[in-house]
């Protein structure tokens, strides 16, 4: 008898009876009395039963009858009102939180669908993300298949979402090349600041960058139309535009070869680096920035009446020394496929 399970009232009802009909092949002698009586001993004697119980499924009503499983089933909906769900950055496990709420809905006997939606949105209220998304999708939602399905759709799509914080490598789209730079490598005409170009397709560090909000804001996600800075890993420097006084007129530095704005890495003064994210496939998106989105990148000149210039790369070429290195630059003319960067997450904040 020892390996039968006792039924002490901190079990569902239904799973202790099952668990009992898996143990009933072990049983050597299959006449239904005699086991009914050993199952009725490891019932605690603190629940009292009645005589005429000659079966399982009488046993599982009085069970369910008595006032144990009412308690039981409170206390797991107040497990249920208090569950919180913890993203596995914050050191949560999902697969867990499925586990658990499926199983607290099962002992509280919450089946209504429409209630089980309601307590998993509470669940959510440290994530507005999640929350977000969740409501948005909560109509399409039938059963708890449908929820888990669902939500384990939300969390895979918010683990591609670009963090403040991340770390990326862009790459341009129609060459295949990185936006790269490398410390202490400085042009020798314009600014003289360290140089910007975009090198071959072989992973390298200097093609690293992380993203930095330029602003205050709760949400940590990248997202189109909002300022960010772009650091080099590397080196520490910023991404940007360098321009000059020069005869009372602010002047901004000529890239090396094609006499369009240089890009480079510095964010000392006299120096633009806020940039803004614009969904290149989507005209009018607004919304979360993901991995392999592909985008494109503008600056203002704020020392030029705010225009705004776009990030580009191409095929024209530059040479410092014996190297030659493919030429970035900013420019404000008509958008097409030589300024698209997909950005690539490299590792989340």
């Amino acid at each position: 008898m020892n390996y039968f399970p006792i039924y002490d009232g901190n079990i569902h009802p239904d799973e202790w009876v099952n668990n009992i009909q898996k143990y009933y092949s072990l049983w050597p002698n299959k006449t239904g009395l005699a086991f009914m009586e050993v199952v009725k001993l490891l019932v605690d004697s603190a629940i009292k039963l009645p005589a005429e119980i000659y079966d399982l499924e009488k046993l599982r009503d009085v069970l369910k009858k008595d006032i144990t499983f009412t308690v039981f089933k409170d206390l797991n909906k107040r497990k249920l009102q208090s569950l919180k769900y913890i993203s596995e950055r914050d050191g949560g496990n999902t697969l867990r939180f499925f586990t658990e709420f499926r199983k607290l809905c099962y002992n509280s006997e919450t089946n209504d669908i429409g209630e089980q939606k309601k307590y998993f949105s509470k669940t959510l209220d440290d994530y507005p993300y999640f929350l977000t998304e969740f409501g948005e999708r909560v109509n399409n939602i039938n059963s708890m298949d449908d929820l888990i399905k669902e939500f384990e759709e939300i969390v895979m799509n918010e683990s591609n979402i670009i963090r403040y914080g991340s770390t990326v490598a862009l790459k341009h789209v129609a060459t295949g090349k990185y936006l790269t730079s490398i410390g202490n490598l400085c042009y020798t005409t314009g600014s003289k600041k360290q140089l910007i170009y975009a090198s071959d397709s072989e992973f390298n560090p200097n093609v690293l960058w992380k993203i930095i909000k330029n602003q205050s804001l709760d949400n940590n996600y990248s997202c189109t139309k909002t300022d960010i800075r772009l650091q080099h890993k590397i080196s520490n420097q910023l991404l940007g535009i360098c321009y000059y006084y020069n005869y009372s007129n602010y002047y901004y530095h000529k890239s090396p070869s094609s006499n369009h704005t240089e890009v480079s890495c510095d964010g000392n003064n006299y120096y633009d680096y806020i940039w803004n994210f614009k969904h290149s496939k989507l005209e009018n998106y607004e919304g979360y920035i993901k991995s392999n989105d592909i985008v494109n990148l503008s600056i203002k000149k704020s020392h030029d009446n705010n225009k705004v210039e776009f990030l580009r790369s191409h095929d024209v070429q530059f040479t410092i020394g014996n190297d030659t290195f493919q030429e970035v630059v900013c420019h404000n003319e008509r958008l097409g496929g030589i300024d698209e960067w997909c950005i690539e997450l490299i590792r989340q904040a």
